[in-house]
Formats: C-alpha cells, sequence, structure tokens
C-alpha cells in the first residue's frame, strides 16, 4: 500500500514490488510521466512508447513510473514478479515499475489520490478512465498535463522536451 503524508508532489511515496519505498522526493528537478499500466490491455503496446520516451530523454532528467493496476477489466491480473518480466521480456521495459495498487475507489494509491486532485479530468471529473492515463509532472513538481489513454507516448514527446529545456 502506498503512504504519504504530505501535500506536494515530493512528499509522496510508492512502495516497490520488492516491499521498498520509493520516495518522491529523489524526483526533485526531473520532468515525470506516471502511467497507469496492465499487460493485457489494448493499449500494452504503448509499453514501447514509453520506453523509447524513456530511453531518449533519461539523461535529461526525465523518469517514467508505472502503476500496475486490475482495476479496467481485470487486464493486470498477473502479481508484481509476472508483470516486471511481462514487461522487460514483452517490451524491453526498465523505467521504474511501482507495486500493483488501485487508482480508484476506496483503496486508491496516495500518489492518485494526489495526482486526480490536482488535474481533474474533463468536467472536472476526477476518476481515472482506463489504462494508460498519463499525467506529466514539471521540474517543480506541478502536474501540467493529463491524457486520456488513446494519447501515446509518441504524441507528448514534444511536451517533455519543452519542459527539459526549461
Amino acid at each position: 500500500m502506498s503512504s504519504s503524508s504530505g501535500n506536494t508532489f515530493y512528499d509522496l511515496k510508492s512502495e516497490l514490488p520488492s516491499g521498498q519505498t520509493y520516495d518522491f522526493e529523489q524526483l526533485k528537478g526531473k520532468v515525470v510521466l506516471i502511467v497507469n499500466v496492465a499487460s493485457k490491455c489494448g493499449f500494452t503496446p504503448q509499453y514501447k512508447g514509453l520506453q523509447a520516451l524513456y530511453d531518449k530523454y533519461k539523461e535529461r532528467d526525465f523518469t517514467i513510473l508505472g502503476f500496475p493496476c486490475n482495476q479496467f477489466g481485470g487486464q493486470e491480473p498477473g502479481d508484481d514478479a509476472a508483470i516486471a518480466s511481462f514487461c522487460e521480456l514483452n517490451h524491453g521495459v526498465n523505467f521504474p515499475l511501482m507495486k500493483k495498487s488501485d487508482v480508484n475507489g476506496d483503496n486508491t494509491s496516495p500518489v492518485y489520490q494526489w495526482l486526480k486532485n490536482e488535474k481533474p479530468g474533463l468536467m472536472g471529473l476526477s476518476r481515472i478512465k482506463w489504462n494508460f492515463e498519463k499525467f506529466l509532472i514539471d521540474k517543480n513538481g506541478k502536474v501540467v498535463n493529463r491524457w486520456a489513454s488513446t494519447t501515446t507516448p509518441e504524441a507528448i514527446g514534444a511536451t517533455v522536451e519543452k519542459l527539459l529545456a526549461e
């Protein structure tokens, strides 16, 4: 279960599959893309685009955090080890994946509670609608964009580039 007691992006923490804590304080000064991911979704091929984006910009203070989630059509049924193996073997993923967690409902991870509060979706609805929704956080820890599942990683490269240049 993710935990947080703060109000800024850098106060957040999340649990890694290993059980260790991933402290968002280490992300200060970085541009961060957060995505809820799933292995058996029509959007799963976006893993390759996410990895390409990560490879292109990781040396320029950019990272991606993947949050596996099984709340949409049961499309992430595996445990954390199976998810990591699938992502690495099938898509070459080596950006950080968090422990499988909820992005909606009573057990929503504090990270997603914070993200949805900072950047509600269309018509002010905060609910995550499907796998592969994306939140982009600037170097100051501010959520600057939220994209639906249909927005590809390739389509947001220019926005990432702009934020990295600031």
